[in-house]
């Protein structure tokens, strides 16, 4: 469990659920050519996991004396892992998934491709030992990685399989996988403040430059209460006019009941919290927000065939 716990596998299993499903409940019931065959797009799932798990790792590192204060009995570097053996699991997982990502870049023939496992691997480790502490800048970086996960997929299995006589419909399914990366920047941005008001104390002690510290903790709920309201008009306006307008009911009220009022309630409720326990539910809520978002895909693309 000690391991688990330092790969934060619950992170992991929504990364590894959220490429599969974009694989298998929507591009695979498109009747395209993909790029991967689907054990090597398994691989493609295992370099991701094992580069995030490496970044997992480093950041526990990095965040030991943070961790300790604001969630000490979270903490396993130091008390059931070493910090040696830490680095040399950081170093195992990131090593692995970068020579997947070489392996895969040259199957489908771009073997520059192998560069983005490389620079996601660095941007991992950089954000761990310097640009977390940076204002707003580590939110954004974390924010980006999660959404460019599934851009990915579009790179690795969309990309290369694309030619002229296609290039509509492809264009079509990357445009649509783009959507939901907005959706999870967006999510996850949100979700990466709530987390650092839920942390400013131990943030704080440690010379961190959160937006919290900055602005304090009431200035920054009341900013992400106004942000909070993008999500919610786009989902609005995405529900409207891309499924309840194509006539797909089912997927209306999916939205509506797992997305779009889950996403209200967190905007309710974000006004009137103050304290480490609001933060902390409202940082769960915006996960399974995330959770139902990637799983909509799936929903629509079943709705679809039987409302033809």
């Amino acid at each position: 469990m000690k391991y688990l716990k330092l790969i934060r596998y619950q992170n992991l299993l929504l990364l590894a659920l959220m490429q599969l499903i974009f694989r298998y409940g929507f591009l695979k019931q498109q009747n395209v050519y993909l790029a991967l065959a689907d054990w090597q797009y398994i691989l493609f799932v295992v370099s991701t996991i094992c580069i995030a798990a490496g970044g997992y790792i480093i950041n526990n590192i990095f965040d030991y004396k943070t961790d300790m204060e604001n969630k000490p009995e979270a903490v396993v570097i130091g008390k059931s892992i070493s910090e040696s053996l830490a680095y040399n699991l950081y170093a195992g997982f990131t090593i692995i998934g970068v020579g997947i990502g070489f392996y895969l870049s040259n199957v489908i023939q771009k073997p520059t491709f192998a560069t983005i496992f490389v620079v996601v691997a660095s941007t991992l480790y950089v954000y761990a030992t310097s640009l977390k502490q940076s204002l707003l800048i580590g939110n954004i970086i974390v924010a980006m990685l999660l959404s460019f996960s599934l851009i990915m997929i579009g790179i690795f299995d969309l990309y290369p399989a694309t030619y002229e006589g296609n290039q509509s419909i492809m264009r079509l399914l990357f445009s649509i996988l783009l959507d939901y990366a907005i959706f999870a920047f967006m999510i996850n941005l949100i979700r990466e403040i709530i987390k650092d008001l839920e942390d400013v104390n131990g943030d704080y002690n440690q010379g961190m430059k959160t937006l919290p510290i900055v602005l304090g903790t009431e200035r920054t709920a009341k900013l992400v209460f106004g942000l909070s309201f993008i999500p919610i008009l786009s989902l609005m306006y995405y529900i409207n006019f891309y499924v309840f307008n194509s006539g797909l009911f089912l997927s209306t009220i999916y939205g509506i009941i797992f997305i779009l009022t889950p996403m209200i309630y967190f905007t309710v409720k974000l006004w009137s919290a103050k304290k480490k326990s609001d933060f902390n539910h409202l940082s769960i809520v915006l996960k399974w927000i995330l959770l139902f978002g990637i799983l909509s895909i799936a929903v629509i693309t079943y709705n679809m065939p039987h409302h033809a």
